[in-house]
């Protein structure tokens, strides 16, 4: 988890607390009935066909000229840059200067823009007004915190359909989030054809 601003408050607490602080501090009882859901997405045709159901089925049967019971937010993790190393003698050894760094992030956050812009489009598409969140960390880890910490009422995920062996190995963000979160988790699979 990375510290924001020198601190030692994180990403999700500084999010939570911007969020918080948005508002006058006294929360009506309409905004209180507000359901909080984020749903989750990432450059997978998983996360968008669930982005896409949860506008569907969820969200269809929302006036778009009244008031949604409902606040929603897009959110993107991008994972943090972590070069790799090989401690193999097979050849040399290749460490990441500054000027490698710097291009690295400059295509993660083109690759966000990217996500969020394909999000925006189909969110359009359905009338359906949401908020976008870019958070940085690890995926898994940063969604459980952040659901956690702004008492979100429900986080939509999508799956990728992985077997057994390869959940295991390669590590299910759905189904960390599921074990983990404190909130209702609606895990969506793509249909099998």
């Amino acid at each position: 988890m990375e510290a924001t601003n020198g601190s030692n408050e994180t990403a999700v607490q500084a999010v939570a607390r911007d969020m918080k602080t948005m508002g006058d501090g006294e929360g009506t009882a309409e905004e209180n009935s507000t359901m909080k859901v984020w749903i989750a997405v990432d450059e997978s045709d998983g996360s968008f066909y669930a982005l896409e159901w949860a506008l569907k089925h969820l969200f269809a049967h929302h006036d778009a000229d009244k008031e949604s019971p409902f606040a929603i937010t897009v959110v993107h993790v991008q994972p943090p840059f972590q070069p790799t190393y090989t401690a193999l003698p097979v050849g040399p050894v290749l460490f990441a200067t500054s000027g490698m760094r710097d291009s690295v992030v400059k295509a993660e956050e083109e690759s966000a823009a990217k996500i969020l812009a394909r999000a925006s489009e189909l969110c359009d598409q359905h009338k359906i007004k949401v908020e976008y969140l870019v958070l940085r960390g690890n995926p898994k880890e940063m969604l459980v915190e952040a659901v956690d910490q702004m008492d979100i009422d429900l986080l939509v995920v999508g799956s990728r359909g992985l077997g057994q062996i390869k959940r295991a190995v390669l590590g299910s963000i759905s189904d960390y989030c599921a074990h983990h979160a404190k909130c209702p988790v609606l895990i969506v699979r793509p249909m099998k054809v």
